[in-house]
């Protein structure tokens, strides 16, 4: 039970920080998605590095030496506590942000978080030595279901109900309990008698056949290809949806599960059970892959690949097992699989970005699992043999006709840290029907005509009917504005300026500058004066002085997906501090997914200020908007452009107010 709690508690604390973290720092590098990628890749680095020092430990060192080595690193990681991360790691804007978080995480939790990740081999590895007939691989399904636990209970006890600080606090009183824990366990095992242990050691020798390099290839490539499945799956989830811990953890607690039901000995994963669910599920996520008519079906994305991350996850882990060696190569066994698992995580969330100009990965992640399949499947029976050859097939040609038919019509596509960016055009130049649009994964972030008078028209979500539009009409009304915008786009709110405004655009990523000023005309045609802040918008306003504007546009997304510290209470009061008193923040709050009017409704009431909707539907020359308007002075929002447009904002009092501390996606779910 000693050995069993200590794992426990162990993978609590490793699983409860992943999420902790990288929701404290998600504001800092503007709630992209590609945060938690890049948490996961620092997460599964420092996994392999924990898992390396528990295989040269137990290889290289005496019982004794390594309980003396480890009980100092242990106290030495206690000195490091709490786990808070430092404000000088706040980004400036412009620099690259991946090394800058890996830096970060590794200076804020790396101690900690590689002790804790050497626990569960280090101390099978002991158990095995105390108990040699033992099977000590039930006690990684304990880990797996302490993992679990922690994954479960954050979005459901912890986030809701804790603040930051108090996250903190706890985590780091419980690391300095695991610490104690774990040292005293160290020296209880280092004083185990080699003689008291040798009962079943003919038995476990017997049994000892060292791993062949087939088997190290399929550990190395089973567990990467997981890991891939894992990343891909949440990347193509959060995109579009929302970079929150409650959409990070939901694929990983998955992932977990099947390594808790692998490996917790009882054979419930069989070829002969599994093979036609595996491939049917395969081929299921191919087609929704290659489906425009389901696109945008939230219910079924998150039904079909979430079940279908659990079945790929279950046959690679499933086949992990079946693979695994004798107990006296646990340790190797787990080297290989964090590598494999480091491999995984280092090809989504840095080789992908580099190599490709659009999300493949899930594509790709498809086709290895049915590769895989296919290859250790081929032997069960002759009908397995040609599904699995036939899905293969499938599988390749879905992955094919997506890559290609994600680039028609496409002039320029883009990929960072910051998504996915493709300039489309269609349409015959010189003839009415051209025109450029701008998409940030699947979602339309602006669009120009190219040809004649109808180049200086505002289309899209910012026409002259829109919230904005109205917003911006009203203030013009009074002379020269000065307005502000978060997130540029194309860039087509500057097509409002005249001379003698100015117009202060915030973003986040250069590469949307540059498409902004080479592909669309809107900046450069514009008789305002344009200015532009390269960087998470509201760290550059929490260090500007005010600004002063008339209008500020709260407009930064992220393919579909909110980045959510812009749309908090403590966000709306910067913004607040930057307006004139009479001044409006126009949120924009379209969204296929998620009903954001009553969260700001409800901000802006904390704040003292008061809110209006201006909701324009979509027609067969317009683009459907949604804008909620907010204004510390209740006339501002009469003026005749609002009023006759606008409407009370929907309330709903039983959800609780947005704050950096608090938000609940599945609350606002349509």
């Amino acid at each position: 039970m000693l050995y069993a709690f200590t794992i426990f508690l162990s993978s609590f604390l490793l699983f409860l920080v992943q999420p902790l973290i990288a929701r404290l720092i998600l504001p800092w590098f503007g709630g992209t998605a590609a945060v938690w990628t890049t948490c996961m890749l620092f997460f599964q680095c420092v996994l392999l590095a924990g898992y390396a020092y528990a295989h040269a430990t137990t290889a290289k060192l005496s019982p004794r030496a390594q309980a003396i080595l480890h009980t100092v690193l242990l106290a030495a990681a206690a000195a490091t506590l709490p786990i808070l991360p430092d404000p000088g790691w706040k980004p400036e804007g412009g620099g690259e942000p991946i090394s800058r978080i890996l830096l970060l995480l590794t200076a804020t939790v790396g101690l900690p978080y590689l002790l804790i990740s050497s626990t569960s081999p280090l101390v099978q590895a002991w158990f095995s030595r105390a108990r040699p007939g033992a099977n000590p691989y039930r006690l990684f399904a304990v880990s797996n279901f302490a993992s679990l636990l922690a994954l479960i209970g954050y979005p459901l006890v912890v986030e809701p109900y804790l603040t930051n600080g108090q996250q903190v606090a706890g985590w780091s009183w419980l690391f300095a309990a695991f610490a104690v824990l774990c040292a005293s366990l160290a020296w209880l095992s280092s004083t185990t008698s080699p003689m008291a242990a040798q009962g079943d050691l003919a038995a476990a020798a017997a049994d000892s056949a060292p791993p062949t390099s087939r088997q190290v290839s399929f550990w190395l490539v089973l567990s990467a290809t997981g890991s891939v499945m894992l990343l891909a799956v949440t990347n193509h989830l959060t995109q579009n949806i929302a970079a929150i811990p409650m959409l990070w953890l939901a694929p990983l607690t998955l992932y977990l599960l099947t390594f808790i039901l692998c490996f917790e000995g009882r054979g419930l994963y069989r070829p002969q059970w599994w093979w036609t669910v595996v491939l049917v599920w395969l081929g299921g996520m191919a087609w929704l892959l290659v489906d425009p008519d389901h696109q945008f079906d939230l219910y079924l994305q998150l039904g079909i690949f979430l079940s279908g991350l659990f079945v790929a996850c279950m046959f690679c882990h499933g086949e992990l097992y079946r693979l695994r060696p004798a107990n006296r190569y646990l340790t190797a066994f787990y080297l290989w699989v964090s590598v494999g698992g480091a491999l995984g995580g280092l090809l989504v969330a840095v080789v992908a970005p580099l190599l490709f100009n659009a999300y493949y990965e899930l594509g790709i992640g498809l086709a290895a699992c049915a590769l895989l399949a296919a290859v250790l499947y081929w032997n069960l029976n002759r009908f397995a043999l040609v599904l699995s050859m036939a899905t293969l097939v499938g599988v390749a040609g879905a992955v094919c006709y997506d890559g290609f038919k994600f680039q028609d019509y496409v002039r320029v596509s883009e990929r960072n840290f910051y998504g996915v960016l493709r300039v489309k055009e269609y349409g015959t130049p010189g003839e009415a029907d051209h025109l450029r649009r701008l998409l940030h994964g699947t979602i339309m972030h602006g669009e120009q005509h190219l040809t004649g008078p109808a180049r200086r028209e505002l289309t899209s979500y910012y026409q002259v009917t829109s919230g904005i539009g109205k917003a911006i009409e009203a203030k013009q009304a009074d002379g020269p504005v000065r307005v502000g915008i978060i997130g540029l786009g194309t860039g087509t709110l500057a097509g409002y300026g005249r001379k003698g405004d100015v117009y202060r655009f915030y973003d986040i990523n250069p590469a949307v500058v540059a498409i902004a000023r080479a592909e669309f005309g809107y900046l450069g045609d514009s008789e305002a004066r344009i200015e532009i802040a390269l960087g998470d918008a509201r760290l550059t306003l929490e260090r500007e002085a005010p600004e002063k504007f008339d209008v500020l546009a709260v407009d930064a997304f992220s393919s579909d997906a909110i980045p959510v510290h812009l749309i908090t209470s403590e966000a709306l009061g910067v913004y607040l501090k930057h307006m004139k008193p009479d001044g409006i923040v126009a949120f924009h709050v379209s969204n296929r997914f998620l009903d954001l009017g009553p969260v700001v409704g409800r901000i802006a009431k904390a704040n003292g200020a008061f809110a209006v909707n201006v909701y324009e539907k979509g027609e067969e020359d317009k683009t459907q908007s949604d804008w909620v308007l907010v204004s510390r002075n209740p006339k501002a929002l009469e003026a005749p452009a609002i009023k006759a447009v606008s409407e009370a904002v929907a309330e709903q009092p039983g959800w609780r107010l947005w704050t950096d501390d608090y938000n609940n996606l599945v609350q606002v779910l349509k």
